[in-house]
């Protein structure tokens, strides 16, 4: 899985944990859109979470 281009966000690891409390291994996966930003007016495609478009953290091609 990618890493955020902006943020860093990547795959954390723990643990599901059910009503009997046996537990099974679980990946929590960040919200990541494959986009065009401009950086330095080059086009670049790259992995950006959800959260960076949002708030505006690039500048979308």
């Amino acid at each position: 899985m990618a890493k955020c281009y902006v943020t860093g966000k990547k795959p954390l690891f723990g643990n599901n944990v059910s009503h009997s409390h046996r537990r099974s291994n679980k990946k929590f996966k960040p919200n990541l859109k494959r986009v065009r930003i401009i950086e330095d007016g080059r086009v670049k495609r790259v992995w950006v979470s959800t959260k960076a478009l949002k708030a505006g953290l690039v500048t979308r091609a």
